[in-house]
């Protein structure tokens, strides 16, 4: 068959090529539109294409099914492209001539029969050829075949990853210089081979593995492992949308599957990157709710720039502040509760040092969590006691609006003891911590009257400090210029001393007693018996 070349078509500005138009236009309805009206003889025509799918190596593809009389070889390696070219060629059959778009179509029906380098392959090409954002038949053809031999446990316990043991290679050099190779296992066998992905097609793949049920941790194993290997050759506006798109995708996860550390070392980054005001809410809520699992150095980041003090206060307040409201809205086990008031503990040690430290912002962290959070105060009281150390010149109402978180009945009576001796602290203070640590006693020595025969009994020792405590206690108030309280303390405490004193006597006479019982006595009782508590040493 003779061809006379009498068209020029401009693809892409990549190549000029001379066609036979009616040869075109036997198989393509647009250019059977474009030239259904011109007259036979009509030459010196050019068509410019701006936009075909695949540039010059797609339009050579159509060209050669045209004049092959509607017969081209098909694979996994080119159907997609073929497919978007016939689409916009209009290559739909008429009944008369062959159809590109229905040998494409028939070719994507045994998908399933496709390797996993070839699935790869076609999802490249998907990539590189149709929008992520845009319905496509055939992306969600080829993705729905991706996840589900991910999902089979059949193939995860038989392949590898492509790049071992197939002809795929990725273009992009992030998987020869970031591989978890050691760590794959049969739920991660995928990981790498997936890293190719563009982050809207990775949007895409994580939502629908999301609607299938997929695990949610290894999800969130994934999205970590793709952040860093995008990050390693993008710049700096790639990186914040990278960023922002997986804490989107954190959001729509099982906080469970999410972890801390992790959470963390995405924040360092996003920290760096000026990404959108509400995707850093949504990643310091995701903290928050997992702030149970935190340790110190976790929350030591420095604080921003132009602030004076040293660690960034807003922050933790801001994650203790989620981590409450993440309990509102579900049972907050009371577990949960002391782990991060202990941690909130350790963080105000090691901020109540900073001289810069504001007292209103010090005073938010001591009043950040209620008194049901914490089972003794002595941690808190030891960073105020840093704090009020450092700052020396703080007003008594400062001093007071700081203190005033301090529940009396839940420091120790060592605690107790250096407060109320602490000049540091306001005089109120002062003295209620005395007048608690005077109830500690009375209500141990009241106990004490109540003691059966084997309850045991205070040791000598023991006995001796309390003695010297009460002694410190009282000439304390009399230095506070309380001489009535401290009279009454005097013989209130002469009272408390006789009966330490009988005390003592009593616990001789038991050790005396406890001596002379046989041992064959003990030993008869058998496995049943009840050991005696050792009374006084």
């Amino acid at each position: 068959m003779q061809v006379f070349c009498d068209l020029q078509v401009d693809v892409n500005g990549e190549e000029v090529f001379m066609v036979d138009k009616r040869t075109l236009a036997s198989f393509s309805g647009r250019f059977s539109k474009l030239f259904g009206n011109l007259k036979e003889d009509s030459r010196n025509l050019k068509v410019v294409f701006h936009d075909f799918p695949g540039g010059a190596e797609g339009f050579e593809l159509v060209a050669r099914f045209c004049y092959n009389e509607g017969r081209t070889e098909i694979t996994p390696a080119n159907v997609v492209l073929l497919n978007c070219a016939a689409r916009f060629m209009e290559m739909e059959s008429d009944g008369l001539r062959p159809s590109l778009l229905n040998q494409t179509k028939k070719s994507l029906d045994g998908i399933s029969f496709w390797s996993w380098s070839e699935l790869l392959v076609a999802l490249k090409e998907c990539q590189d050829l149709l929008s992520a954002s845009s319905s496509s038949i055939i992306l969600d053809k080829v993705l729905d075949c991706v996840l589900g031999r991910i999902a089979s446990p059949i193939v995860a316990s038989s392949y590898t990853s492509s790049s071992e043991n197939s002809s795929f290679k990725c273009s992009s050099d992030t998987r020869s210089s970031y591989s978890w190779r050691n760590n794959f296992s049969q739920v991660s066998w995928w990981f790498e081979d997936l890293l190719f992905l563009n982050i809207d097609i990775i949007d895409r793949v994580i939502k629908m593995m999301i609607r299938q049920r997929f695990d949610h941790p290894t999800i969130s194993k994934f999205l970590f492992c793709y952040q860093r290997s995008r990050f390693l050759n993008a710049s700096p506006t790639q990186k914040c949308k990278v960023t922002e798109v997986i804490i989107k995708l954190f959001s729509l996860l099982d906080r469970s599957s999410l972890s801390c550390k992790l959470l963390f070392d995405i924040f360092r980054v996003a920290s760096s990157l000026k990404i959108s005001k509400y995707c850093k809410s949504i990643l310091e809520n995701l903290i928050g709710s997992q702030l149970d699992q935190a340790t110190i150095d976790f929350l030591l980041l420095p604080s921003p720039q132009r602030k004076g003090y040293m660690y960034d206060v807003n922050l933790v307040l801001r994650l203790v502040k989620a981590f409450c409201n993440e309990g509102r809205s579900c049972c907050l086990s009371p577990v949960r509760l002391r782990k991060v008031a202990s941690l909130v503990d350790s963080y105000l040690v090691e901020v109540a040092a900073d001289f810069h430290l504001n007292p209103s912002k010090f005073g938010a962290l001591v009043m950040l969590l209620p008194d049901s959070a914490r089972e003794s105060h002595d941690r808190l009281f030891q960073a105020i006691d840093i704090y009020l150390e450092v700052h020396g010149g703080l007003h008594e109402a400062e001093k007071m609006g700081i203190c005033c978180a301090l529940n009396y009945a839940k420091l120790s009576t060592d605690a107790l003891r250096h407060l109320a001796r602490n000049s540091k602290f306001p005089s109120r203070i002062a003295i209620q911590a005395f007048i608690n640590q005077q109830s500690k006693l009375e209500n141990l020595l009241e106990g004490q009257k109540h003691l059966d025969t084997f309850s045991g009994s205070l040791s000598a020792e023991e006995s001796i400090n309390e003695k010297e405590n009460s002694d410190q206690m009282l000439l304390y108030a009399k230095r506070l210029n309380l001489p009535r309280k401290a009279e009454q303390l005097d013989v209130q405490l002469q009272g408390m001393q006789c009966r330490v004193t009988e005390l003592e006597k009593f616990c001789g006479i038991m050790q005396t007693q406890i001596g002379n019982i046989p041992r064959t006595r003990l030993s008869s009782l058998g496995n049943n018996a009840r050991f005696l508590p050792k009374l006084c040493s």
